[in-house]
C-alpha cells in the first residue's frame, strides 16, 4: 500500500497471522463478525497510512492505536527515511501487556 505522502505499509507475518486467527475466532462465534473485524483493522491501517505520525509513541519507537469496536491495538513502527510504516503486531488488549 502507498499513499499520496509516499508512505508504504508493510504488515509483518506475525500481524497477518493474528488477523487471520482473530477473523476465524470471530467468524465461528457469529457469521460476518470476522469480516467486520478485518474491515475495522483495514480501516485503521488506512488511517495509519494516511497520517502515520498521528498516533502516540508508547514504547521506544513503537506507535499504537486502538481498533474501533474490537479490543485490539495496532502496533507499528515508522521509518521516515524509507517512508515505510511497518505493522508489527495486532494485539488483543486482554492479553498481558508485556507480550506486546
Amino acid at each position: 500500500m502507498a499513499n499520496r505522502a509516499g508512505f508504504s505499509v508493510v504488515i509483518s507475518s506475525r500481524a497477518q497471522k493474528k488477523i487471520a486467527r482473530s477473523w476465524e475466532w470471530y467468524e465461528v462465534r457469529q457469521q460476518g463478525l470476522g469480516d467486520r473485524f478485518v474491515n475495522e483493522v483495514l480501516n485503521k491501517i488506512n488511517l495509519i497510512e494516511q497520517f502515520p505520525e498521528r498516533y502516540p509513541t508508547r514504547y521506544k519507537f513503537y506507535k499504537e492505536t486502538p481498533v474501533a469496536v474490537f479490543p485490539f491495538l495496532i502496533i507499528y513502527r515508522l521509518n521516515k527515511r524509507k517512508k515505510i510504516v511497518r505493522i508489527v503486531s495486532v494485539f488483543h488488549t486482554y492479553i498481558n501487556p508485556r507480550k506486546k
